[in-house]
């Protein structure tokens, strides 16, 4: 849902076209962490760790992890990123699909490793996810002039179908419906949120929402831990 005149926090992120220094703090806070699995690690281990899955090679990663840094701080492309990373990755041979050890099965796989798409979901989930952890710490500043939230899905034949049903959804940015649907909601989720005042709502004729009701779902992780997350909400997101 789009409202003219009002501020999507994600718009000039999702664009990348916006350089944020809170963002660039709390991404560049972030320590290394080699992971084999996409769901070693949930939200709040992201947020103080920087990982991709089957990048073991802990000099590569931080490459990577440099070259994010400098996105956010430009406001550098997708395009200026992929030139530079593709090359030392394809050099050091994590690029395509290769034969590697699954430490947990014990067993030799085929993996996909670096490829044009996964290196649009690296850059994509990374610099939305350091936007969003930046700016839920400016609603939460507001707040008190600026007390709701809304949902704000991109409405195209790509969104998720529950992304799209929770889009225009208006509630308290203290409700506990954020603690688990605050964007972003998966890889390459590109829903935002618009924080609103009270007299925002009278003037755009919006009202309060009924809080969804989630249906809840159970991941096992590859450790075996558990994960409980909602319909729609990628199990590593909440």
């Amino acid at each position: 849902m789009q409202i003219n005149g009002i501020v999507n926090y994600y718009e000039a992120a999702a664009q990348f076209e916006l350089t944020a220094e809170e963002a660039l703090e709390l991404f560049m806070s972030k320590g290394l962490s080699r992971s084999f699995r996409w769901d070693q690690m949930v939200r709040n281990e992201h947020d103080v760790a920087f990982t991709v899955a089957k990048l073991m090679n802990g000099d590569l990663l931080d490459f990577v992890k440099k070259e994010l840094t400098k996105v956010i701080d430009s406001g550098a492309t997708f395009d200026d990123f992929a030139d530079k990373i593709t090359p030392a990755l394809q050099r050091h041979g994590w690029w395509g699909k290769r034969d590697v050890l699954d430490p947990y099965s014990g067993q030799v796989i085929e993996a996909r490793l670096g490829s044009a798409s996964r290196l649009e979901t690296i850059f994509r989930t990374n610099l939305q996810s350091a936007y969003a952890k930046g700016q839920w710490e400016s609603i939460e500043e507001n707040m008190s002039t600026m007390p709701y939230l809304m949902y704000d899905a991109v409405d195209d034949s790509r969104v998720r179908p529950e992304h799209a049903q929770w889009d225009g959804i208006v509630l308290p940015a203290d409700h506990s419906f954020w603690e688990s649907h605050y964007p972003p909601n998966g890889y390459n989720c590109r829903c935002g949120v618009i924080q609103l005042s009270w007299q925002d709502l009278q003037d755009y004729g919006l009202k309060v929402s009924q809080p969804p009701s989630a249906n809840w779902q159970v991941h096992t992780a590859a450790d075996g831990r558990e994960i409980a997350h909602p319909q729609g909400v990628d199990p590593t997101f909440v």
